[in-house]
């Protein structure tokens, strides 16, 4: 079993071992997912963001990149 120290900034070095298993390293982003109350599981955030593909199902119309591009601009000018 692997332990670590909570600093008093609320910071730890989770260590080596977890991390090589986890397959992270600096930078990487980690997930606590509560499977319980008061217990949480520590997880990976590895996904590729093509398995985010279909997450909504079809798009009900296209839209063209230059349409997203004078939307951007035209939320970015409103919020000046």
């Amino acid at each position: 079993m692997s332990t670590a120290t909570l600093t008093s900034k609320g910071q730890i070095t989770i260590p080596a071992e977890v991390r090589n298993d986890l397959k992270v390293d600096a930078g990487d982003r980690v997930e606590f997912v509560q499977i319980a109350p008061g217990r949480y599981e520590f997880v990976a955030a590895t996904s590729e963001v093509t398995s985010l593909k279909g997450m909504f199902g079809v798009a009900k119309k296209a839209v063209s990149i230059e349409s997203m591009n004078a939307s951007i601009a035209q939320r970015g000018a409103a919020a000046r």
